[in-house]
């Protein structure tokens, strides 16, 4: 029989019996699991941004294609692996180290091809070549349970996970034309060499002392930049606008280590020098970015002042345009036809109402009756005097004595006072 207490309380309201069974936790699915999501499209992506060469084979993953069994022919890669520095076709020293270690390019973690690409890259600027004897100098190669390989250093204090989590799926395939291993393997160790110590590294790397050497590896993430991977070789064209800036470095065979007993690199001069050159480089900076304070106050002054004098120049325009167009002929003619209206309007007005006034009063007829009694007393010739009006009886003309009279006082007050002699 059942708990009467239970009995009472609805079905609905009482807690199930299943829920005291812990839920199993979904696991991650494993990298041999995962449909790859890598297209045709992706292909121009990659081309572009990672500047794949045009001879690069490709290959878009079936369905019932893995990551850890590529097709006959081609390699597996993750598009982390391209993020992490990974250029094509490789470059010598990863070929030889996937070599010794037994495992293909696809088993590298983020982590591990990123440090490994640095230290190539690192390694190339300086002038030698990374080897699998220094490789196991700065750290050690390790593997999951599932294969995927990491790298672990105490040199190496840095960030090297990868941000995307869709990163299992991003795989594709490229043809082996550089004879890598294609399927998953297992991983062996590197050994680690008795004859290659920190001093020896310090050489290789022309570097003054440990400190030196930490400061390049805890800075080692920016060597698989584009800018540094065209500089030392890997990639086919950089990707900034200054990058172009930077000449390939030329390939020097790897130094081999000599056992002798020269002067410590990591001595007080040595430091003494470094600090030197790090105080010399920040003075440097600091006096870049006083100039460029500075050219940013003369940019603005000058925007400044240019917009003052356009202000002032609008207003001087009206005035200046002035001063050009009096300058000019069409105002000359302008100041012409104002005049010529001006006699026109003069003449139209006054000189014809003086004319109708004079010849209201008889002006006109007394006047020519003076000119010809001039004539004839004289003889002289009047300019636009006719000879039928010079020879025109005056003894018609009333008042031709009085004019007369008047016109002999007046060429008499004239030849007194201006001595002027008439022809």
């Amino acid at each position: 029989m059942g708990d009467p207490a239970s009995s009472k309380i609805p079905s609905e309201d009482r807690p199930a019996q299943r829920s005291e069974v812990p839920k199993r936790v979904q696991k991650a699915p494993k990298a041999d699991d995962v449909i790859s999501t890598v297209t045709e499209d992706s292909f121009i992506s990659f081309r572009k941004k990672f500047h794949f060469p045009n001879d690069l084979v490709m290959k878009v993953p079936a369905r019932t294609d893995r990551a850890c069994f590529p097709p006959p022919g081609y390699v597996t890669v993750y598009e982390f692996s391209l993020r992490a520095g990974l250029r094509f076709p490789p470059s010598s020293e990863l070929i030889d180290i996937l070599t010794l270690c037994g495992v293909c390019l696809s088993q590298f973690s983020y982590r591990a091809i990123s440090i490994v690409m640095g230290l190539i890259v690192l390694f190339r600027d300086r002038g030698v070549v990374l080897s699998s004897e220094c490789l196991s100098r700065m750290g050690c190669l390790f593997s999951d349970a599932q294969g995927r390989v990491s790298f672990r250093s105490k040199w190496l204090d840095i960030r090297t996970r990868d941000p995307s989590k869709g990163w299992i799926s991003n795989f594709f395939y490229v043809q082996n034309d550089w004879g890598l291993q294609e399927k998953w393997g297992k991983l062996k160790e590197l050994p680690v060499p008795l004859h290659i110590g920190a001093e020896d590294l310090l050489r290789i790397l022309k570097l003054p002392d440990l400190d030196a050497l930490h400061y390049e590896v805890r800075y080692l993430s920016r060597y698989v930049d584009e800018e540094y991977l065209f500089k030392v070789g890997l990639s086919t064209q950089a990707g900034r606008s200054h990058a172009q800036m930077l000449k390939k470095s030329a390939r020097v065979p790897e130094v081999v280590p000599q056992k002798n007993h020269s002067k410590r690199p990591g001595s007080e001069e040595g430091l003494q020098a470094l600090r030197k050159k790090r105080a010399e480089l920040v003075e440097a900076q600091a006096t870049i970015k006083q100039q460029e304070k500075a050219q940013q106050v003369l940019e603005a002054e000058n925007e400044r002042l240019q917009s003052v004098l356009s202000e002032k120049e609008a207003q001087q325009l009206p005035s200046a345009v002035i001063e050009e167009f009096k300058k000019s002929y069409a105002f000359k003619i302008i100041i012409e036809d104002h005049i010529q209206e001006a006699r026109s309007h003069i003449y139209d007005v006054e000189v014809k109402a003086l004319e109708a006034e004079c010849a209201e009063d008889g002006f006109i007829r007394g006047f020519m009756k003076g000119v010809r009694t001039v004539h004839r007393k004289t003889g002289a010739e009047i300019e636009g005097l006719t000879p039928s009006q010079a020879s025109s009886d005056a003894s018609s003309d009333s008042g031709g004595e009085e004019l007369e009279s008047e016109l002999q006082r007046a060429f008499a007050l004239e030849e007194d006072e201006d001595d002027v002699e008439i022809l």
